[in-house]
């Protein structure tokens, strides 16, 4: 990128990318989008954010516009997140769902699930507790979701450099859930992997995956606008189960809807229960 970004263009730009996926930009993050853009405007001979935005209105929905989403939403991410939410899955959850004795799969949907790692995740804490409780939690199927397609192809290989596996994975786990690969990365196992189905969504646009007993929607929220944060609160609401539970991220919060959810303290976190 040639030229400095203006104050127009970035205003132009936030609206571009509220629109498209939802995210609003602050102020000032101007350094962020030069440098996750750099790489598109030089392969489309681009000088500036100007000329990426008015190639964007002449092309519409095109292969550039979801470069551009994917690189402003990829973000890192680490295997059992803030721990809390795992925790309360396999003290909590499943042994409630296990005790239900329904004939229906346990559903689980991991949204905005990057590359892999929080959906894979919740498959360890559910193998573990198989093996700790057999026979007495039925067929499990987790549905992942996230709006890029990059990082969805990274979580269905399934397969982690060593840099990406010592980011929150225990020695222990590496080991019983992982082998090592030929290209010197790490390969996530068969019966984890299998539990797990990867698909593209954008959390702004209509579901269409069925219904689900627990909802991770975690570590997103606080990139969008109240209204649509709300919106989209509203919708995962519709996506659960009578008496399903949603798992949001440590740092958010309903703020309101209290005729769709209540509030399950769980001693340490939180999540909340669809009434």
């Amino acid at each position: 990128m040639k030229a400095e970004i203006t104050p127009q263009e970035y205003e132009a730009f936030k609206t571009f990318l509220q629109d498209a996926c939802g995210i609003l930009l602050g102020d000032n993050k101007q350094y962020l989008v030069k440098s996750r853009l750099r790489r598109i405007l030089e392969e489309n001979n681009l000088n500036s954010l100007g000329e990426l935005l008015d190639r964007l209105k002449r092309v519409g929905r095109s292969g550039l516009r979801e470069l551009v989403i994917d690189a402003m939403t990829t973000n890192e991410t680490l295997w059992f997140r803030d721990n809390h939410p795992f925790r309360i899955l396999q003290d909590k959850l499943l042994p409630e769902f296990a005790e239900r004795n329904s004939l229906q799969p346990l559903r689980i949907w991991s949204a905005a699930c990057s590359t892999g790692q929080e959906p894979y995740s919740v498959g360890m804490v559910v193998d573990e507790f198989r093996r700790n409780r057999p026979g007495k939690l039925r067929d499990v199927k987790i549905t992942a979701t996230d709006i890029s397609k990059s990082v969805l192809e990274v979580a269905r290989r399934g397969e982690y450099e060593m840099i990406a596996i010592g980011r929150g994975l225990s020695p222990e786990r590496q080991k019983q859930f992982f082998t090592p690969s030929a290209n010197g990365g790490w390969q996530i196992k068969p019966q984890i992997k299998a539990m797990v189905e990867f698909k593209e969504l954008n959390l702004l646009e209509r579901y269409m995956l069925g219904k689900f007993d627990i909802i991770m929607c975690r570590n997103v929220l606080i990139y969008f606008s109240a209204d649509l944060k709300k919106d989209i609160l509203t919708r995962l609401h519709g996506a659960l189960n009578p008496g399903g539970y949603l798992i949001l991220g440590a740092s958010e919060s309903l703020n309101g809807l209290p005729d769709l959810y209540e509030m399950v303290q769980c001693h340490p976190g939180i999540i909340y229960r669809k009434k």
